[in-house]
């Protein structure tokens, strides 16, 4: 578990004062860390989108094309560019810049609010913690300053709940990305959608509510895969705060760019699935081809008919390059507001 001191992680550190987000804490106070929460999420969206957009079109159109058509990742780009400009790599950005700083502010905040959740109800039990102590062969330090610290296990569990929570509002934000990031013409007159708000208004029109959340049950399946994420984030955050002397900054960085290819490395295949149902035509009133996919296993059965295992990690590397700095510049971004701002 982490004992570096940092407002989402653990009270009792040697990198500073900040108490630990609802961890014993009096009532008031673990509003007011709630709070906190929600607002550095949107700083977090906000320094995510700005690193990592560029590299997101190109995961995304390698994941929905036909091999044909890019050679690779460097293909995609250098034919992107040279049809589209480089605005062409930042098609779809307004839907996760909006959608980003509430998702981040959803996500970290909710996760914030399950960990304290699950530390007050779940792992603060003198059963549980004398198992947990047991287990570690340190029983006889078995002492109340145990009950502050959440197992890393419980830190997955919260990383699935705040994925699950956030699903609701990804899931929409990054079908309209998709059927963006996949229009190749460079004059808006040759696309179905002149921007986000006309995707939207297209897709409801002809399909209703299901249409705009196509693909939330493929998303739930993808961020349930935050259980690594967040378990690896805590682990990589006591190993860096115990044998090295970084700064909490430093920390945070390094924890959350190593702990972000944990989760792509284990998640990216259901996020090609993912993908594919999201760019998946609708048809009916829409007049956007023949449906394909009426469910995410369809989409993975035909991955799998296409092009076999390799198919599934499709887009990999732009992938796995952006996964390291969009995140952890997020995390940086989150945990330095988290502790700017006041108690």
């Amino acid at each position: 578990m982490s004992t570096i001191n940092t407002a989402i992680v653990n009270p009792d550190s040697k990198h500073g004062s900040n108490e630990a987000l609802g961890q014993g804490q009096p009532a008031r106070s673990a509003q007011h860390k709630n709070y906190k929460g929600f607002v550095a999420g949107v700083f977090s969206g906000i320094a995510k989108l700005s690193v990592g957009h560029p590299f997101d079109t190109i995961k995304v159109r390698l994941q929905t094309s036909d091999k044909v058509q890019f050679k690779g990742p460097i293909d995609c780009l250098l034919q992107t560019v040279r049809k589209e400009s480089v605005r062409g790599l930042y098609k779809g950005a307004t839907p996760p810049l909006i959608g980003w700083m509430f998702m981040d502010s959803i996500m970290l905040g909710s996760l914030t609010f399950y960990r304290r959740v699950l530390q007050e109800n779940v792992f603060s039990s003198a059963s549980l913690l004398a198992v947990r102590e047991a287990s570690s062969n340190k029983l006889e330090q078995f002492s109340t300053e145990a009950s502050k610290k959440l197992p890393t296990i419980g830190h997955a569990l919260a990383g699935i709940m705040a994925g699950a929570t956030v699903s609701f509002i990804a899931a929409p934000v990054e079908h309209i990305k998709a059927r963006l990031q996949v229009q190749y013409a460079a004059e808006k007159s040759k696309r179905l959608y002149s921007g986000p708000i006309d995707c939207v208004t297209k897709i409801f029109r002809a399909h209703g509510i299901p249409g705009v959340y196509h693909g939330l049950s493929a998303t739930l399946l993808f961020r349930s895969f935050f259980f690594f994420w967040w378990g690896s984030y805590d682990i990589f955050t006591h190993l860096l705060s115990e044998h090295t002397s970084l700064s909490t900054p430093s920390i945070n960085f390094w924890a959350g760019g190593l702990s972000a290819q944990i989760f792509w490395l284990t998640s990216y295949p259901s996020d090609v699935v993912k993908q594919r149902l999201m760019t998946d035509p609708l048809g009916g009133a829409l007049n956007d081809g023949i449906r394909r996919f009426p469910r995410w296993k369809d989409a993975a059965k035909d991955i799998w008919m296409r092009d076999g295992p390799r198919g599934f990690w499709r887009g990999f590397v732009p992938c796995f390059l952006r996964a390291f700095p969009a995140n952890a510049v997020a995390l940086v971004a989150f945990e330095g507001v988290m502790r700017a701002l006041p108690e």
